[in-house]
């Protein structure tokens, strides 16, 4: 929780941060609680350790030329390596449950539209990194192990080692269960405003060399390991900046009510500059404040990129920027006159929200935010909150 969001759930009334301790405390629960889960999981496949070892053994078994078989060249590797693969197994079954004690330790300190966002995303991980495990257990694997049962030189037997083969294998499963990760990590770099799609379109040919490196270092020293990790990592970077289009806080919002009042600092339409049909005529910057554009200390956020308005909604608020700007310009701008508009700008904002216009709303906290003194902003900020709860 960053320092603003904490002034913010005091100034609502939430209460401030638990004390360092309580935290400490709450992490070491959850810890133990993965830890006593593992150990359940364990317990329970334990049992069927061997037969667990032969499913896995499976695809090179398959490839071994008539006669051979694997061996154990260690005294206790009959028994260690069933053990260390069912105590793997049970964290990789384990993980949704440990995952969802991690988001239950982060989650109170992330504001309403962060939750929205992370959970789809933990939940589209766990699904991606089992994927990742599959492609690589029922496509790679028969590949691989085929290629080098067909280059083992003539006179060697080829009779692996079931410790080595665990080591491998196991290598490769996390290697897949990473890359196929690669949609989450664009998505969460686009929707902190670190990069932007077109960008990372931009950088395609650098990604697809660093794929294929990735693939080198990560699969064991052959050719077709190498390319079948690198070809989905490269599909995958793909299908990221197709999703990530979703998540892109720099493309700006559809409404030109989000402008400043003047087009002083280059940002924005110009309210005073219109063209001949009455329409705001665009700023120098394209006529549209972006989504992560600094407001008050802070950004404007993910929920408050919303549709594009309706016609009416557009000519309703063109009249009414209209008939506020005459009324300024017949009476005298004093501090009293601008405190009056404020109070007229949350008057107005209250009323769209109890009838459903967000969108409006929104608009008209934005410009509290902006032009409103510390109370007027505080009003505003617990307003929005309450529309991301709604």
């Amino acid at each position: 929780m960053n320092p603003q969001q904490s002034q913010d759930h005091t100034d609502d009334g939430l209460g401030g941060e638990q004390p360092f301790m309580s935290h400490l405390t709450e992490l070491r629960d959850r810890l133990l609680r993965m830890v006593i889960a593992i150990v359940v999981v364990f317990l329970v496949l334990f049992p069927f350790a061997n037969e667990i070892y032969t499913f896995i053994a499976g695809p090179i078994r398959a490839q071994l030329p008539e006669g051979s078989q694997m061996i154990a060249t260690q005294v206790a590797s009959p028994f260690l390596t069933p053990f260390k693969l069912a105590l793997v197994a049970a964290v990789f079954v384990a993980m949704p449950y440990l995952l969802y004690q991690f988001w239950a330790f982060v989650a109170p300190g992330l504001y309403t539209h962060e939750k929205r966002l992370a959970l789809p995303l933990v939940s589209s991980s766990i699904v991606l990194f089992y994927l990742g495990m599959a492609f690589a257990y029922f496509v790679v694997f028969p590949l691989v192990f085929r290629f080098f049962t067909a280059v083992t030189p003539e006179g060697v037997a080829q009779m692996p080692d079931i410790a080595f083969y665990l080591e491998f294998v196991l290598k490769l499963f996390f290697a897949f269960g990473v890359a196929f990760e690669i949609p989450i990590a664009t998505i969460l770099l686009v929707a902190v405003g670190a990069t932007t799609p077109k960008a990372l379109a931009q950088k395609r040919p650098y990604v697809i060399v660093g794929v294929f490196v990735a693939g080198m270092l990560l699969t064991p020293p052959d050719v077709v390991s190498q390319t079948l990790l690198a070809i989905p990592m490269w599909l995958l970077f793909e299908a990221g900046i197709f999703f990530s289009r979703w998540f892109d806080k720099r493309q700006p919002a559809a409404t030109p009510a989000l402008a400043p009042e003047s087009g002083a600092d280059g940002a924005g339409m110009s309210r005073n500059d219109s063209q001949g049909d009455g329409r705001p005529t665009p700023g120098p910057a394209g006529g549209a404040v972006e989504v992560g554009r600094e407001i008050d200390g802070g950004q404007m956020e993910e929920s408050g990129r919303y549709r594009p308005m309706t016609e009416e909604e557009m000519e309703a608020e063109l009249d009414a920027i209209e008939a506020e700007e005459a009324a300024d310009a017949a009476a005298p701008v004093t501090q009293d006159s601008a405190q009056a508009r404020i109070e007229a700008l949350l008057r107005s904002a209250n009323e769209r929200r109890a009838e459903g216009d967000t969108a409006s709303a929104r608009t008209l906290l934005y410009l509290v935010l902006e032009e409103g003194d510390a109370d007027q902003r505080r009003v505003a900020r617990n307003i929005l909150a309450d529309l991301d709860q709604d």
